[in-house]
C-alpha cells in the first residue's frame, strides 16, 4: 500500500503553477481561480507550514494585454510581454493574498542567479528571511531581461531549483493533467495515471510524451526532469491538476492524488551528496580540536571562533575543506565569507563580525546545512 505520509508531514512546500492554468489557456488571467489556490496556500500557513510559490503566467498575461494571438518567438517581444504582464499576475497575487492578512514578496531570477555561488546564498538567504518573517515569496524567471542562452526554459526547471535553494521538504506542479499517465492521455484512451514512481525511474521519459501546449515553454517530460532535479536535495514532487477542486490542500494532507516522485535519499542525506559532489574546493581551513570534536560529535554548524588558519582564494558560496591540526580532512562546506574575511574572524565569537567587518552576512562561517562531514 502506498504510503503518503511522508508528503502530509512536510514543512516547507514550493508550489509551482503553469501559465494555462493561471491564464485559463489564453483567455486572460483566472483572477477567480487564482483566488482559489491563494486561500488553500493561506490554509497551509495557518497550519504551520511555509510556502514558497513560484508561477509561470506573466508573458501570457502580457500576451493578452498586448493582443498577440500566440506566444512570441522574438526575445524582445516576449520581454515586453513579461513587462506587462508581470505587473498584473503579481497585483492580482497581492489582492487575493491581503484578504488573507499575508504578505508577498516578488521574487524574479535569472540562470545567473543560481548558478553564480555568492549570488545563489544571496537568493537562498532573502527567501530564507521572507518565510521566517512569515511572507509568501512569489518566484518567476526575470523574462524581462534574460535571453534565451541563460534562461531556465520552463517554470518546472526553476521551480525545483528553488525547492534546491530553500531545501523544501516537497514541490508540488500544478498542470492541466491529472498527473503522469504511461502514455500520452490525449492520443491513447486507455492511458493509465500513474500514482507513485521513483523520481529516477529510466522509464519515465518514454512515459513523458506530449508537448508543452500553446502558453507554456514545458511539458510533463520537463516536469519529470524538474522531479528529478528536485529529487537531489531529497524533494519529493506531485504533480497534479491544478483544476481539482481543493488539490492543493488535498495533496499536502497526503491524500492520493495526481502522481508522486520520490527520490531516492532523504532530504539532508541527498543535499549533502550533492555538494559533495558538485564543488571543487577552492580553499582551507584549519580546525582547533574543540571545533572538530563538535562536528563530528553532530549537526552543529562551523564557528569563526573555532578557526585557527584560512587558506586559498575563495569567496562566498565557494566549497573549502576542513582539516584539523594534523591535516586530515574532516568535512566539506559551502563558506559564508571571503578569504579575506575568514581571516579577520579567525578565532572570535560569532558576536564580533558585526564590529570586525562592519556588516554581518551569516552568524556562522559555514552552515550546518551546508556541511559535509567526512
Amino acid at each position: 500500500m502506498e504510503r503518503r505520509e511522508k508528503i502530509a508531514k512536510a514543512r516547507r512546500l514550493v508550489v509551482k503553477i503553469g501559465s494555462a492554468l493561471l491564464t485559463n489557456d489564453g483567455r486572460g488571467l483566472d483572477v477567480e481561480r487564482i483566488g482559489l489556490w491563494v486561500e488553500q496556500i493561506a490554509q497551509l500557513r495557518k497550519q504551520g507550514k511555509e510556502v514558497v510559490l513560484v508561477s509561470s503566467g506573466s508573458i501570457a498575461a502580457g500576451m493578452k494585454r498586448l493582443g498577440f494571438s500566440s506566444r512570441p518567438t522574438q526575445v524582445n517581444e516576449l520581454q515586453a510581454a513579461a513587462a506587462v504582464g508581470q505587473m498584473e499576475l503579481v497585483g492580482v497575487y497581492e489582492s487575493h493574498f491581503e484578504k488573507h492578512g499575508l504578505c508577498t514578496a516578488q521574487i524574479l531570477l535569472t540562470h545567473d542567479d543560481l548558478s553564480n555561488r555568492r549570488r545563489y546564498l544571496n537568493a537562498r538567504s532573502s527567501l530564507r528571511t521572507l518565510l521566517s518573517l512569515g511572507a509568501v515569496p512569489i518566484v518567476n524567471e526575470n523574462d524581462t531581461v534574460v535571453t534565451d542562452e541563460i534562461r531556465f526554459g520552463d517554470n518546472d526547471t526553476l521551480g525545483a531549483l528553488v525547492a534546491n535553494l530553500v531545501e523544501a521538504d516537497a514541490m508540488i506542479i500544478l498542470t492541466d493533467q491529472q498527473g503522469l499517465f504511461d502514455k500520452n492521455p490525449r492520443d491513447h484512451v486507455d492511458a493509465t495515471l500513474i500514482s507513485h514512481v521513483s523520481a529516477t525511474d529510466e522509464r519515465l521519459e518514454s512515459m513523458a510524451s506530449g508537448g508543452a501546449g500553446l502558453l507554456g515553454s514545458g511539458g510533463m517530460l520537463t516536469k519529470v526532469r524538474a522531479a528529478r532535479l528536485a529529487a537531489r536535495s531529497g524533494a519529493d514532487t506531485l504533480i497534479a491538476s491544478g483544476r481539482e477542486e481543493s488539490v492543493i490542500l488535498r495533496v499536502a494532507s497526503g491524500e492520493h492524488v495526481g502522481t508522486w516522485l520520490q527520490p531516492e535519499h532523504g532530504r539532508l542525506a541527498a543535499r549533502k551528496q550533492w555538494l559533495a559532489g558538485q564543488l571543487k574546493s577552492r580553499g582551507t581551513l584549519v580546525l582547533d580540536d574543540g571545533a572538530v570534536k563538535a562536528l563530528r560529535k553532530g549537526s552543529t554548524s562551523l564557528l569563526a571562533v573555532g578557526v585557527k588558519d584560512a587558506q586559498g582564494s575563495f569567496s562566498r558560496g565557494d566549497m573549502v575543506l576542513c582539516l584539523d591540526g594534523q591535516g586530515a580532512l574532516v568535512a566539506r562546506g559551502l563558506i559564508n565569507y571571503t578569504v579575506a574575511e575568514t581571516l579577520k574572524l579567525l578565532g572570535r565569537p560569532s558576536s564580533d563580525i558585526l564590529s570586525v567587518l562592519g556588516y554581518e552576512s551569516e552568524p556562522e562561517l559555514i552552515n550546518r546545512d551546508d556541511l559535509v562531514i567526512i
